[in-house]
Protein backbone atom coordinates (compact mmCIF):
# COMPACT_ATOMS: atom_id res chain seq x y z
CA UNK A 1 0.00 0.00 0.00
CA UNK A 2 1.52 3.29 -0.91
CA UNK A 3 1.37 6.45 1.71
CA UNK A 4 -1.22 8.17 -0.88
CA UNK A 5 -3.30 4.91 -0.58
CA UNK A 6 -3.15 4.79 2.95
CA UNK A 7 -3.42 8.83 3.50
CA UNK A 8 -7.43 7.48 2.52
CA UNK A 9 -7.70 5.46 5.12
CA UNK A 10 -10.52 5.96 7.52
CA UNK A 11 -9.14 4.06 10.82
CA UNK A 12 -6.67 1.40 11.52
CA UNK A 13 -8.87 -1.33 11.42
CA UNK A 14 -9.41 -0.43 7.55
CA UNK A 15 -5.70 -0.31 7.40
CA UNK A 16 -4.80 -3.59 8.85
CA UNK A 17 -8.10 -5.30 6.32
CA UNK A 18 -6.33 -3.69 3.56
CA UNK A 19 -3.16 -4.97 4.24
CA UNK A 20 -4.30 -8.72 5.44
CA UNK A 21 -7.85 -8.59 3.96
CA UNK A 22 -6.90 -10.09 0.39
CA UNK A 23 -8.86 -13.98 -0.09
CA UNK A 24 -5.34 -15.64 0.80
CA UNK A 25 -2.84 -13.37 2.48
CA UNK A 26 -3.60 -14.72 6.41
CA UNK A 27 -3.30 -18.39 4.80
CA UNK A 28 0.03 -17.75 3.49
CA UNK A 29 0.57 -16.35 6.85
CA UNK A 30 -0.07 -19.23 8.68
CA UNK A 31 1.74 -21.48 6.34
CA UNK A 32 4.73 -19.71 6.27
CA UNK A 33 4.35 -19.53 10.10
CA UNK A 34 4.53 -23.11 10.40
CA UNK A 35 6.79 -23.99 7.60
CA UNK A 36 8.98 -20.60 7.99
CA UNK A 37 10.41 -20.72 3.90
CA UNK A 38 8.09 -22.07 1.21
CA UNK A 39 8.76 -22.32 -3.01
CA UNK A 40 5.85 -21.05 -4.78
CA UNK A 41 4.47 -24.48 -5.71
CA UNK A 42 4.61 -25.23 -2.04
CA UNK A 43 2.20 -22.39 -1.46
CA UNK A 44 0.33 -23.31 -4.76
CA UNK A 45 0.04 -27.04 -3.48
CA UNK A 46 -1.04 -25.44 0.40
CA UNK A 47 -3.49 -23.34 -0.70
CA UNK A 48 -5.36 -24.99 -3.80
CA UNK A 49 -7.92 -23.07 -3.82
CA UNK A 50 -6.08 -20.33 -5.09
CA UNK A 51 -5.09 -20.10 -8.41
CA UNK A 52 -1.81 -19.40 -9.71
CA UNK A 53 -2.62 -15.81 -10.54
CA UNK A 54 -4.30 -14.82 -7.66
CA UNK A 55 -1.09 -16.33 -5.76
CA UNK A 56 1.07 -14.38 -7.22
CA UNK A 57 -0.94 -11.07 -6.80
CA UNK A 58 -1.66 -11.38 -3.44
CA UNK A 59 2.20 -12.42 -2.43
CA UNK A 60 3.49 -8.89 -5.03
CA UNK A 61 1.26 -6.99 -2.45
CA UNK A 62 2.69 -8.65 0.66
CA UNK A 63 6.14 -8.03 -0.30
CA UNK A 64 5.81 -4.55 -1.50
CA UNK A 65 3.60 -3.67 1.79
CA UNK A 66 6.77 -5.70 3.49
CA UNK A 67 5.17 -8.16 5.02
CA UNK A 68 7.27 -11.07 2.92
CA UNK A 69 10.58 -11.59 1.33
CA UNK A 70 11.07 -13.14 -1.80
CA UNK A 71 14.73 -14.76 -2.51
CA UNK A 72 15.00 -15.50 -5.99
CA UNK A 73 18.19 -18.26 -6.61
CA UNK A 74 20.08 -18.02 -9.73
CA UNK A 75 19.41 -21.46 -11.06
CA UNK A 76 17.97 -23.47 -13.60
CA UNK A 77 14.68 -23.64 -13.10
CA UNK A 78 14.45 -21.07 -11.31
CA UNK A 79 13.71 -21.02 -7.45
CA UNK A 80 11.96 -18.62 -5.39
CA UNK A 81 11.64 -19.03 -1.75
CA UNK A 82 9.15 -16.97 0.45
CA UNK A 83 9.18 -16.23 3.80
CA UNK A 84 7.88 -13.46 6.85
CA UNK A 85 9.66 -10.17 7.35
CA UNK A 86 9.68 -9.15 10.44
CA UNK A 87 6.36 -6.58 10.02
CA UNK A 88 4.79 -10.28 9.12
CA UNK A 89 5.94 -11.99 11.77
CA UNK A 90 4.11 -9.69 13.66
CA UNK A 91 0.79 -10.68 12.15
CA UNK A 92 1.26 -14.33 13.32
CA UNK A 93 -0.93 -13.93 16.82
CA UNK A 94 -3.59 -12.24 15.26
CA UNK A 95 -3.49 -14.85 12.10
CA UNK A 96 -3.26 -17.71 14.87
CA UNK A 97 -6.18 -16.24 17.38
CA UNK A 98 -8.11 -16.30 13.64
CA UNK A 99 -7.20 -19.74 13.38
CA UNK A 100 -8.58 -20.81 17.25
CA UNK A 101 -11.73 -18.83 16.67
CA UNK A 102 -12.50 -20.73 13.22
CA UNK A 103 -11.45 -24.26 14.96
CA UNK A 104 -14.32 -23.33 17.42
CA UNK A 105 -16.60 -21.96 15.57
CA UNK A 106 -16.32 -25.48 13.13
CA UNK A 107 -16.87 -27.54 16.33
CA UNK A 108 -19.37 -25.78 17.33
CA UNK A 109 -21.48 -26.50 14.32
CA UNK A 110 -20.36 -30.48 15.01
CA UNK A 111 -17.83 -29.83 11.50
CA UNK A 112 -14.33 -31.49 11.53
CA UNK A 113 -11.77 -28.99 11.87
CA UNK A 114 -10.21 -28.80 8.36
CA UNK A 115 -6.21 -28.36 8.14
CA UNK A 116 -6.29 -29.70 11.98
CA UNK A 117 -2.50 -30.81 13.22
CA UNK A 118 -1.22 -29.34 9.92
Amino acid sequence: MTKEQARKLHCTVEAALALVGGKYKAIVVWWLDHRTTMRFSELQRAIPQATAKMLVQQLREMEGDELVARKVYPVVPPKTEYSLTGLGKSLVPIVKAMDRWGETWFRRMGLPVPCDDE
